[in-house]
């Protein structure tokens, strides 16, 4: 079955780095575009960052310039580079495939920016 499990979070001062990793298994990873989302509670999921399957990325507004999606298909690993954290990136992140008609989620990673 498909599993995506996330680690790599914690607790940062603003304009610090964390690295999130994403890996997935169940699924054929290098034919699925993989997502990374955040939500804050009370507030909808947050479409973050798209790697495709040919080298394409695609970033929220919010996070362009600061932020890097990569991917490692060999490895069946997706990460996300975020640096200079802002207080507004605190959220839960979510790693996410949609595979067969079907929305994959990871059990989320906690990211806290705080001084």
């Amino acid at each position: 079955q498909v599993q995506l499990v996330e680690s790599g979070g914690g607790l940062v001062q603003p304009g610090g780095s964390l690295r999130l990793s994403c890996a997935a298994s169940g699924f054929d990873f290098s034919s699925y575009v993989m997502n990374w989302y955040r939500q804050t509670p009370g507030k909808q999921r947050e479409l973050v960052a798209t790697a495709g399957t040919f080298g394409e990325t695609s970033y929220a507004d919010s996070v362009k310039g600061r932020f890097t999606i990569s991917r490692v298909d060999a490895k069946r690993l997706v990460y996300l580079q975020m640096n200079s954290l802002k207080l507004e990136d605190t959220a839960v992140y979510y790693c996410n495939v949609w595979y067969r008609e079907v929305d994959y989620w990871g059990q989320g990673t906690q990211v806290t920016v705080s001084s």
